[in-house]
């Protein structure tokens, strides 16, 4: 079956932010994300599961343990087991995102409080 946006499972996260199922087993899960400006995620990590965010549209601001780092459109970024991380989108646009997840983060976020 093709997978898009008009045929996945959708739920929303955060503030108003957008997330399509497009493939979601144990082992890999891939999902098509929307943040409206000035949307940010909390801080975390996952124990097991490496990331992949490939940014669609627009200006990602990442902080990878304690380092910021801007990424574009056209680009993607790594994160590590055990990274603490955090997506946020600070310009005036819609962010669009895919994260891609190896394996699933399903029980495998662990938020980090701020002190």
């Amino acid at each position: 079956m093709i997978k898009k946006k008009d045929n996945s499972e959708h739920y929303i996260w955060g503030d108003q932010c957008d997330s399509w199922i497009l493939k979601d087993t144990p082992e890999l899960s891939i999902k098509q994300e929307i943040m409206p400006p000035g949307t940010s995620e909390k801080l975390h990590f996952h124990n097991i599961a490496s990331q992949f965010f490939y940014i669609l549209k627009g200006q990602a601001l990442f902080e990878v343990n304690h380092e910021k780092v801007s990424v574009n459109a056209g680009e993607g970024i790594s994160i590590l087991p055990k990274d603490q991380h955090c997506i946020s989108n600070s310009s005036e646009e819609d962010l669009e995102f895919l994260v891609i997840s190896n394996p699933s983060t399903h029980n495998d976020r662990i938020e980090i409080e701020n002190k």
